[in-house]
């Protein structure tokens, strides 16, 4: 006789799981199809087999798979128990999804680790390169690399992340969820406006129903947002008077303007010229980026304003060409430009000429000078530094050589050589990680130029120390310290440079320190405490321009090379003078044409002082 399924023996089934096998409908045990059973099977609770007859093959199918299910009837739907076999392989599945699960949450704390410790190493050289300076090419290659691993361990770790939440959620064991340490974010800067934005209060309380509620705190969540750029027109208006006795008719006359006709505002000039020249934007991308915004402005009408802009800093522009020209010693270094020629493009020469008397205390501030050329002639140097005498710190280009002549008027220049430059060739011979790079094998690295670079570096690690001190104190620690280390390392390139062969790497870096009396022109910074001992000012300063090359490809014109050394002369000015360049020339701009001549010097950047905006609307 079938039990009922409200036999009290039988405890109800909330949920009811089971596992199709199609061999025991073949058996003649009750199909597995769950919903609509017009008849509830027979229980037998000593095997737990449902049957729905009894034969010869049905009792072979009971001894069989008598552990296989026990069968449960409720609500037209049947419940079984999965045999040993069965429910091992469930188990294991089950463990199989509980083992991807830890997999890839392991696989997230490992990414994240990673993330973390690519962060560390980041802030660690950078930590050092802050406190003891620009030490080699090896730590300022190492910290590009490690933003760039930063960048996409960032990216990985977030992946991993997801991915292990995704695990967790989708297998039935208690993996716990992984959960990434966020990087610590600074707090957003003092000076950026606040706009409070408050969520509408409850009227009572939400327990109770009860309004006696006070207020008894708050939390707040801060968001950064951008506000697009807006754009406006300025209608300067000159109204007209008559006057009733005599019929003349009086105007005030038209104010100043940076450019004439005055249709473009200083704002809109300067972030034009900052954005071509300081970003490297070519202007008809700007064109581009102006329509979508709604102002439609012609490449010809930009290239316009840029030709007024030129004339209108002129004045600014011999300031600063004044002011380098006056130092006693400056850096010079010069960068290939490509320039459009007929059927394709030709190596011109940006050429640059920088003041910094900071590392020996000097009180002149810096500027940097820059000029255009269509080729590398040493006429070009000549021309630039025409009546300059004093110390040149530059590379060992021959281009200088006439400045060097005793004969020169209205003097000789003093030849200052780099030491970065130097210790650069003994570098690429030493350099491990580049050999990997390049596929070479890493242990193909010379000894002796590893030598030398270890030697040279401890003359670095003096000059760190000694940075920023007076002249004298610089040319004391020098003579003590340096001139010891000098001496033993000519020795040490002498006698290395004679077991070489003359076609030796090696021997070839020495020897572009030795030869042609160039070591004098090395050591030259022991006597005299102004001089450093590499050239790295110029080489930040030609920093941007390697940077435009990938984006405005070449120099239209030499007129186009001219204007670009006029600009850059002002950027790099105002932004080793810690000023926001487009913030300069656009007050720049806007006060130039009600200055009188005298006050000019007072907008240099070292002297500038921004008019705060309540004073302009006064």
């Amino acid at each position: 006789m079938a039990r009922s399924t409200d036999d009290p023996k039988r405890a109800p089934i909330q949920r009811v799981s089971w596992v199709a096998n199609h061999d025991l409908v073949g058996e003649g045990f009750v199909s597995l199809t769950g919903r609509g059973i017009p008849k509830p099977p027979r229980w037998r609770e000593s095997t737990g087999a449902i049957r729905a007859g009894r034969s010869d093959r049905q009792r072979r199918a009971e001894r069989r798979y008598s552990p296989v299910f026990a069968g449960l009837w409720q609500g037209g739907m049947v419940a079984f128990g999965m045999s040993e076999d069965a429910s091992e392989i469930a188990r294991l599945r089950a463990e199989l999804a509980a083992t991807k699960a830890e997999l890839a949450q392991a696989q997230a704390v490992l990414s994240a680790s990673e993330a973390l410790i690519s962060h560390l190493k980041l802030e660690i050289a950078k930590l050092r390169r802050e406190q003891f300076g620009q030490r080699s090419e090896r730590r300022a290659r190492l910290i590009e690399q490690l933003e760039l691993q930063l960048e996409e361990l960032e990216a990985a770790a977030t992946e991993d992340a997801l991915a292990a939440e995704q695990a967790a959620a989708d297998t039935a064991t208690s993996v716990r969820a992984f959960t990434r340490r966020k990087p610590v974010r600074k707090p957003f800067p003092e000076h950026l406006p606040r706009e409070r934005v408050v969520v509408e209060v409850p009227t009572s309380c939400s327990c109770c129903g009860s309004d006696r509620i006070v207020k008894m705190g708050e939390d707040v969540t801060e968001t950064l947002e951008v506000i697009p750029r807006q754009w406006k027109v300025i209608q300067t208006v000159r109204e007209k008077f008559t006057c009733r006795n005599c019929e003349k008719i009086s105007q005030p006359p038209a104010p100043f303007h940076a450019i004439p006709r005055g249709w473009a505002g200083p704002s809109l000039i300067a972030m034009v010229i900052f954005e071509k020249f300081g970003q490297h934007q070519p202007l008809n991308r700007l064109a581009e980026r102006f329509a979508r915004e709604g102002v439609e402005l012609s490449l010809s009408t930009l290239a316009d304003l840029v030709g007024h802009a030129t004339v209108a800093l002129a004045p600014l522009h011999d300031l600063i060409a004044r002011h380098v020209r006056a130092a006693d010693r400056l850096h010079g270094d010069d960068t290939t430009v490509p320039l459009l020629a007929r059927g394709g493009t030709q190596t011109a020469r940006l050429w640059t000429y920088v003041r910094d008397d900071r590392p020996f205390a000097g009180g002149a501030p810096p500027a940097a000078l820059f000029f255009f050329s269509r080729d590398r002639e040493k006429t070009h140097p000549n021309r630039h530094l025409a009546g300059w005498q004093g110390i040149l710190q530059a590379d060992a280009y021959g281009g200088y050589n006439d400045l060097y002549r005793p004969d020169r008027a209205p003097g000789r220049v003093s030849s200052a050589l780099c030491w970065s430059h130097a210790r650069r060739k003994f570098f690429e011979l030493a350099d491990i990680a580049g050999n990997v790079r390049k596929g070479r094998p890493a242990h193909e690295i010379s000894p002796v130029a590893l030598k030398a670079v270890t030697r040279i570096d401890a003359l670095f690690d003096l000059e760190r120390e000694i940075n920023g001190l007076s002249v004298d104190a610089r040319r004391d620690a020098r003579q003590r310290i340096a001139r010891p280390l000098i001496e033993a390392l000519h020795a040490w390139l002498l006698a290395e440079r004679a077991r070489m062969s003359k076609h030796n790497p090696v021997a070839k870096a020495i020897n572009y320190m030795l030869e042609k009396d160039r070591w004098a022109d090395f050591t030259r910074f022991l006597d005299d405490g102004r001089i450093c001992l590499t050239n790295n000012s110029a080489e930040r300063a030609l920093r941007g321009v390697a940077l435009g090359r990938k984006a405005w490809l070449f120099a239209g014109s030499e007129r186009g090379g001219d204007r670009a050394a006029f600009m850059y002369s002002l950027i790099v000015t105002a932004k080793m003078n810690d000023i926001d360049p487009q913030a300069w020339l656009a007050d720049v701009l806007a006060r130039m044409p009600d200055l009188p001549v005298s006050r000019l010097p007072e907008l240099l950047p070292w002297n500038w002082q921004q008019i705060p905006p309540e004073q302009k609307a006064a």
